[in-house]
């Protein structure tokens, strides 16, 4: 079942965390919980789902093939998919890899070209007005060693006609450095505030 985003400023907004590292409890995803426990608007709703127990299959461009028609999504595919509409903040927390997304972040997001297409989903219409963040970290000090991951969300933000929420960008190689991190610690505690 498919949920359309709130209406009103009373509804509650629903944070959907897309989990895409590698690791179990890495750096990312410390430095969003501490972003979550600390800022996330009062009632928000929140929701965890980690992309590697959602794994998607290989992405097959169909637009200039036979019908061009894309297969209705089911399992992960149509979990992740409903999940996503539900949401009124999608938050991709993704460690820096080789400069850019993970492998599952980079997979899903090319899941939206099938999801584009659907008849009867309108997804782009649908996400249009919600809010995309992001929480990444990376072994190095400099943040400018994070921009395409950083330019590939903020990108697909604007196609995609939602609001820019921004990048909470740490520095940490082993688990948990992050949080040794000044800069970023004092970045979460009001990162989903503003």
């Amino acid at each position: 079942m498919m949920v359309d985003q709130p209406s009103g400023a009373e509804a509650p907004r629903r944070f959907l965390f897309l989990d895409a590292s590698a690791r179990t409890d890495g750096n990312s995803v410390r430095l969003a919980r501490l972003a979550a426990e600390s800022s996330l608007p009062p009632g928000a709703e929140q929701h965890w789902l980690r992309l590697e127990d959602h794994p998607l299959p290989p992405f097959r461009d169909l637009r200039h093939t036979g019908d061009g028609r894309y297969p209705e999504p089911v399992g992960h595919e149509r979990a992740l998919l409903d999940a996503t509409l539900a949401a009124t903040d999608l938050v991709f927390v993704a460690p820096v890899y080789w400069y850019s997304l993970p492998t599952s972040a980079k997979l899903y997001l090319d899941h939206w070209s099938a999801w584009l297409r659907l008849p009867g989903v309108d997804f782009r219409a649908r996400m249009g007005g919600r809010t995309l963040w992001g929480v990444t970290a990376l072994a190095a000090t400099e943040e400018d060693k994070a921009e395409p991951l950083v330019g590939t969300l903020r990108l697909t933000a604007e196609y995609m006609a939602m609001r820019w929420g921004g990048a909470l960008i740490g520095s940490g190689n082993r688990p948990g450095e992050v949080l040794d991190d000044e800069r970023a610690v004092i970045a979460a505690k009001s990162f989903f505030a503003g």
